[in-house]
């Protein structure tokens, strides 16, 4: 996992970004756990999902507490919603589940980011490790990562944003 976290760091080096990487000292690799652990609303958790799309794989980053939409998925990709497995997201990406993010990638995927995460200015992806967390701008996340906006989570209910 010290490889993978390494690889993210390298990342923001060779981009000359100075981003400090959160390393806690317990696991954040549930979106519920990131939260607690940052002191943030579950929402601001960026979650980083792997799908194998037509035989290729890709990764969508969407806001902690959202939900893929098989019908919206399906309307946007031509394709039935799957979900990579864990040992190909590890053989993809170098990250293992609860770590996995868009940056440091053993293979170049395309990344697509939902417009869930455009409700906050910053927003909080893994960094490589079960318990490692990054703050970033969400435009910035979207230069970084040459991603695409796609709307394919469902809505939130009124009552659900009201909480």
């Amino acid at each position: 996992m010290e490889v993978s976290l390494e690889s993210v760091r390298a990342f923001f080096k060779a981009r000359h970004r100075e981003h400090e990487i959160i390393v806690l000292d317990h696991s954040s690799a549930t979106v519920a756990d990131a939260a607690r652990s940052l002191h943030i609303p579950e929402g601001q958790v960026a979650k980083t999902l792997g799908f194998n799309i037509k035989g290729s794989y890709a990764l969508i980053v969407v806001e902690g507490d959202a939900r893929i939409s098989n019908r919206k998925y399906k309307d946007f990709f031509k394709a039935k919603a799957k979900m990579m497995t864990p040992d190909e997201l590890l053989s993809e990406t170098s990250h293992p589940v609860g770590g996995v993010c868009p940056f440091g990638l053993s293979t170049e995927l395309p990344v697509y980011l939902d417009i869930s995460l455009k409700k906050y200015e910053t927003v909080f992806p893994a960094a490589g490790a079960i318990n490692a967390a990054i703050e970033i701008q969400v435009n910035e996340l979207e230069d970084l990562v040459d991603g695409e906006w796609v709307d394919v989570c469902e809505e939130h209910s009124i009552q659900e944003q009201l909480d």
